[in-house]
C-alpha cells in the first residue's frame, strides 16, 4: 500500500513493503491428540453424568446398555470419517444438503443444534453438583443444610461462570482451546488409573461387591428407595415408557409382565426403548466433523487416529465407571443422594480410611470440573461449526462471519451460541436429570439424519471413497453398504422408540427445532428476496491488515524455509496444490502472493480486498484446509508483478518462488524475468534461490547462486535416522568418549543428537580448544562460558558430562588428551569449527585427528541447510 505523502509520484518499481496482509478466519491446524481431546471433553465426559440419568430410567441394568451404546459409537464414528474425506467442510448440515437438500438441511442442523446448546449446560450443571456434594462430604453436612437445599442454584450459577470463561477462550482461538483440552485429557487419565485401580482393590477386598449389574431393564414407573414416586419437572411420576405409558404395550413392559419373555416381539421393542435411553451417551461424535478441517497433514490418516483415539477411550472410560458405580455404591444412596455426581459417590465408597476417600473424592471433582467445563468448550466449538456452515450457504447472513478484528475467529457466531446456553442453564434451574432427558432428542435425530444421508450418496454418488463404512458387496455397477445400513436402521429404530416415550425431549426438540428451521427458512428467505434468484456463493471473510514494512515477523514467519506462491486465478492454483503436496509444515512456510496491478501515475491508491480477491483467498483458504498446512496470503499492489514477486521473495527470504504457466510467456521467458530482478536486487552477490513454473505436467525450474533447497517432508526425518543408526553403530565398546565442542550451533546441534541417543553408561567428556592466538586471559573466559552453555545443554537433555579446556593447535590439542585420558573414541563434525575458517570437511586439524588419533574417530555429517556460525565480533 503507499504510505507516506499520497501527493508524491508513485515509484516506477513500488515496493514489496506495500502490501495488505491477509488473515483468515481459524487458519491453524491440530494433531491428531488435540483433536481427539477436543471430542473426549465431550464424550469423556459424559461417564460423569450418564450412569444416573440412563438408572433414573430402566433400573441398574443401565451399564449393559451404556456398553452397547458406546459399542455402537464407534460403528458412527466410521460413518464420520467417510464424510469428512468426501466434504473437508462436512457435518450433518454439509451431508444432508448433498443427500436430500437444502430444507432437510435445515432440518437436520435443528435438531443438532439442540444437542449442542445443551451439552454445555448439562455439563456445566453437572461439574457444580460434583463441587456442591464435595463441599457437602467435606463439611459433613445433612439436607436440610443451605448448600444441599440450594444445590440446583449454586449450580446454575457456577455453570454461566464456567460457560462466559470457555466463551472467551474460544474467542481467542482453536489452538488456544485445543491446548485446554490436551491438559484436561491427560488430568482425566491420570483420575481413571487411579480411580478404576481403587475400585478394583475394592471389589477384590468385599466379595459383596463382585455382582454384576442384571441385564434386563426395568421398565416401571419410577418410586425412590423408600417407595415414595419420583416426580419429573412437571410433578408427574417418572415414567420410562413416556406417551405409551398407559398403553397395552406399556402393560406388557412392565417387570411383573414381561420376566422371561425378552426375545418377543414386544420384548425386543422394550430392549430397543432402553437402548434409546442409553443413546445419550455417544453424544460429541458431531464435533469429530466440526473440527476434521482443522487437522494437520496427513489429514485423513490423522483424523483415523482421532477417531480410534476417541472410540477407545470413551468406550473404556464410560463403560468402566457405569459397571463399578453400581456394583460399589449402595442401593439405598447410589440415586438418592449421587444421582447428579455419581462417580464423586463411588470415591465415597471404595475401600480405605474416610481421609483417603475424601482425598479420592477431590480428585475426582477437581479433574471432573475441568473435564466437564472442557464439555463446554467442546459445544461451543461445535455449535459455532455448524453454524458456520449453515452462515456459508447463505442461510444465515453474512454478517455472522466477520471474524474477529483481534483473533481472526467467528466471534459473532459464539456470541449467539453462549447466549442460548445460558438461557438454557436458567430455564432448567441446574437440575441435571431434566437436561439429560431433553438433551437425547437432538443426539439421537442428528445421528439418524447423517447416517441415512451418507446411505443415500452411496448410491448418488457411486464410486470408491478415500475411506468407506466397512461391509460392503460389489452388485453390478454398485457396492451395496451392508454396514451403512445396519447401522442407519440401529439410529432410526431407537430415535422412534425415544420420540414416543420421551416425553420431555420430545416436546422441547420439537418446540427447539421448529423455532431455529423457522429462523433459517425467514433468513432463507429475506436473502433471497434482497438478492434475487442468484444462487449463494461462500467467499470466506478476512481481516485486513496494512503493513507498512513486510517483513518475516509481520507474516508470523516462523520456520527455517519459505517458499513464495504467486497466484492469480480461483480456477487456476495447480501451482498452489504441488507446493502444498511438496511442502513439510513442519520446516517450512509458505506465503501465498497475489498482485493488485495499478495504472501507471496511480498515487491515490487506497488497499482493500475486493469480491475478487475475495474469491482467489477462498480457493486458496480450502486447498489449505484440504491440505491440512497453513499459507500466509498477503496481497501486493504494484505496477509491477513480477519485480514485487522477486522483491518480496528477498524481503521474507524465500528460498523457493514458485508461479503457474503463463498464457502469454513461455516458462523459459518467465524465469529469465523473475532472475533478472532478482540479480538486480541483490547486486553483486545473489543469494540462493529456486525459481519454479509448474503447469499440469511441466516443471521448469533454474537456479540462481546453486539454489535454495528445502527438504521435502520426511526428507529430514530420513536422514536423522540414517544418522543415529550410523551413530550408534560407531558407539559399540565405547565407554569414555571425547567429544570435540566449539559452542557453534552445528557443534550444539552434535551434542543433541550424542545427549539424546548415546548409552547413558558412556562417560562424555567436553573439549574447548581456545585459539593460541587470542589472549590467554579473555580466551580462557569465553572459552569457559562456551563449555559451560555446554554442559549446560547436556543436563537439559538429562546426562551429565564432564568438561576440559585447553590452548593451542585444535587437532593435536584433541589427540593429546584422548591419550592422556585413555579415551576409547573421538567425536567431531565434518564442518566443525574447531578454529576459526577451519570449515571445510578434512581440513587440517579434521586431517591431523584422523592420522594421529590413539582410538577410533567417529565423523558427524550435517545437512547443509544448518548454517554457519556468525562471525565473532571484533573487539577494541
Amino acid at each position: 500500500m503507499p504510505v507516506g505523502d499520497h501527493s508524491a509520484k508513485p515509484s516506477s518499481r513500488p515496493s514489496a513493503s506495500q502490501v495488505l496482509v491477509v488473515t483468515s478466519v481459524m487458519f491453524t491446524f491440530i494433531s491428531y491428540w488435540r483433536t481427539a481431546a477436543i471430542v473426549l471433553c465431550d464424550l469423556a465426559g459424559t461417564a460423569y453424568y450418564i450412569g444416573g440419568i440412563v438408572e433414573s430410567q430402566i433400573g441398574k441394568a443401565g451399564p449393559w446398555f451404556i456398553m452397547g451404546v458406546m459399542i455402537l459409537s464407534g460403528a458412527v464414528s466410521t460413518v464420520y470419517v467417510e464424510s469428512c474425506a468426501m466434504f473437508v467442510r462436512g457435518g450433518v448440515y454439509k451431508i444432508v444438503k448433498e443427500a436430500m437438500g437444502r430444507q432437510m438441511a435445515g432440518l437436520a442442523v435443528s435438531a443438532l443444534l439442540f444437542d449442542f446448546v445443551l451439552v454445555g449446560p448439562i455439563s456445566s450443571v453437572t461439574a457444580g453438583h460434583y463441587l456442591m456434594g464435595l463441599l457437602s462430604d467435606l463439611m459433613d453436612l445433612g439436607p436440610e443444610s443451605p448448600l444441599v437445599a440450594h444445590q440446583n442454584a449454586l449450580s446454575s450459577l457456577l455453570a454461566i461462570g464456567v460457560t462466559l470463561y470457555f466463551w472467551r477462550v474460544n474467542t481467542r482461538g482453536i489452538h488456544e482451546s485445543s491446548d485446554q483440552a490436551l491438559k484436561i485429557l491427560g488430568a482425566t487419565t491420570v483420575m481413571a488409573v487411579i480411580l478404576i485401580t481403587w475400585c478394583a482393590v475394592t471389589i477384590a477386598l468385599d466379595p459383596s461387591k463382585r455382582e454384576l449389574p442384571p441385564t434386563a431393564p426395568d421398565l416401571s414407573r419410577k418410586v425412590d428407595f423408600q417407595g415414595e414416586p419420583v416426580l419429573d419437572p412437571f410433578g408427574r411420576q417418572v415414567d420410562p415408557l413416556g406417551f405409551l405409558g398407559h398403553t397395552e404395550v406399556a402393560a406388557q413392559l412392565r417387570p411383573d409382565a414381561i420376566e422371561g419373555n425378552w426375545w418377543g416381539l414386544i420384548g425386543v421393542f422394550g430392549l430397543l426403548v432402553a437402548f434409546g435411553h442409553s443413546v445419550l451417551a455417544m453424544s460429541g461424535e458431531e464435533t469429530l466433523a466440526q473440527v476434521y478441517r482443522e487437522v494437520e497433514s496427513p489429514k485423513l490418516k490423522n483424523f483415523k487416529k482421532a477417531a480410534l483415539v476417541v472410540f477407545l477411550y470413551s468406550l473404556t472410560l464410560t463403560t468402566v465407571i457405569s459397571f463399578l458405580a453400581v456394583m460399589i455404591i449402595p442401593d439405598d444412596v447410589r440415586m438418592s443422594q449421587y444421582s447428579g455426581n455419581l462417580i464423586g459417590g463411588l470415591a465415597m465408597h471404595v475401600a480405605g480410611p474416610q481421609w483417603a476417600r475424601l482425598a479420592l473424592n477431590a480428585l475426582v471433582v477437581v479433574v471432573g470440573f475441568l473435564l466437564l467445563s472442557g464439555a463446554v468448550n467442546t459445544a461451543i466449538l461445535g455449535s459455532n461449526g455448524i453454524l458456520n456452515r449453515v452462515s456459508e450457504d447463505g442461510v444465515l447472513p453474512d454478517w455472522f462471519l466477520r471474524p474477529h478484528p483481534k483473533y481472526g475467529t467467528t466471534s459473532r457466531l459464539l456470541n449467539l451460541v453462549v447466549i442460548l446456553q445460558v438461557v438454557t442453564i436458567v430455564l432448567s434451574q441446574g437440575d441435571v436429570l431434566t437436561l439429560g432427558e431433553a438433551y437425547a432428542f437432538g443426539v439421537i435425530w442428528s445421528f439418524v439424519f447423517m447416517s441415512g444421508s451418507m446411505l443415500i450418496l452411496r448410491f448418488k454418488r457411486p464410486g470408491r471413497r478415500e475411506f468407506e463404512v466397512p461391509l460392503n458387496v460389489q452388485v453390478r455397477d454398485y457396492r451395496v453398504p451392508i454396514g451403512m445400513t445396519l447401522i442407519f436402521l440401529i439410529l432410526a429404530a431407537a430415535a422412534v422408540s425415544n420420540l414416543l416415550t420421551k416425553e420431555i425431549a420430545t416436546v422441547s426438540g420439537i418446540l427447539f427445532t421448529g423455532a431455529f428451521f423457522a429462523v433459517f427458512q425467514v433468513s432463507e428467505y429475506l436473502r433471497k428476496k434482497r438478492l434475487g434468484s442468484a444462487s449463494h456463493e461462500h467467499l470466506e471473510q478476512f481481516n485486513e491488515e496494512e503493513s507498512e514494512g513486510l517483513s518475516p515477523s509481520a507474516l508470523a514467519l516462523s520456520h527455517p524455509f519459505r517458499k513464495l506462491v504467486a497466484i492469480r486465478s480461483p480456477y487456476n492454483l495447480g501451482m498452489l496444490q504441488k507446493c502444498l503436496d511438496e511442502t513439510d509444515p513442519e520446516t517450512t512456510d509458505v506465503v501465498v502472493m497475489t498482485a493488485n496491478v495499478l495504472p501507471k501515475g496511480s498515487g491515490d491508491y487506497h488497499p482493500t480486498i475486493t469480491d475478487y480477491d475475495r474469491q482467489l483467498l477462498t480457493a486458496v483458504v480450502n486447498l489449505a484446509e484440504h491440505a491440512g498446512k497453513p499459507v500466509k496470503p498477503l496481497i501486493v499492489p504494484t505496477n509491477e508483478p513480477l519485480f514485487a514477486l522477486a522483491q518480496t521473495a528477498k524481503t521474507i527470504g524465500a528460498q523457493e518462488l514458485i508461479m503457474g504457466m503463463s498464457n502469454k510467456f513461455n516458462p523459459e521467458d518467465q524465469l529469465d524475468q523473475v532472475a533478472l530482478y532478482w540479480l538486480n536486487i541483490c547486486g553483486s552477490k545473489p543469494e540462493p534461490l529456486t525459481i519454479r513454473v509448474l503447469g499440469q505436467d511441466r516443471d521448469a525450474r533454474l537456479d540462481i547462486a546453486g539454489g535454495g533447497h528445502i527438504p521435502r517432508p520426511g526428507a529430514m526425518a530420513a536422514e536423522a535416522a540414517q544418522l543415529l543408526a550410523d551413530l550408534r553403530r560407531g558407539w559399540h565398546g565405547v565407554e569414555r568418549l571425547l567429544l570435540a565442542y566449539d559452542g557453534s550451533p552445528l557443534s550444539a546441534d552434535f551434542l543433541d543428537t550424542v545427549m539424546s541417543f548415546l548409552d547413558p553408561a558412556v562417560e562424555v567428556t567436553l573439549l574447548y580448544v581456545s585459539e593460541a592466538e587470542e589472549e590467554e586471559v579473555r580466551a580462557e573466559a569465553e572459552g569457559r562460558r562456551i563449555i559451560e552453555r555446554g554442559a549446560d545443554r547436556a543436563r537439559e537433555l538429562g546426562r551429565r558430562v564432564t568438561f576440559k579446556m585447553s590452548f593451542g593447535d585444535a587437532g593435536e590439542e584433541i589427540v593429546r588428551e584422548a591419550v592422556e585420558g585413555k579415551f576409547d573414541a573421538i567425536f567431531m563434525s565434518l564442518r566443525g569449527v574447531y578454529r576459526r575458517g577451519d570449515t571445510s570437511a578434512f581440513a587440517s586439524n579434521t586431517r591431523y585427528v584422523l592420522e594421529h588419533a590413539p582410538c577410533r574417530v567417529i565423523l558427524g555429517f550435517a545437512p547443509k541447510s544448518i548454517p554457519p556460525p556468525a562471525p565473532a565480533p571484533t573487539g577494541h
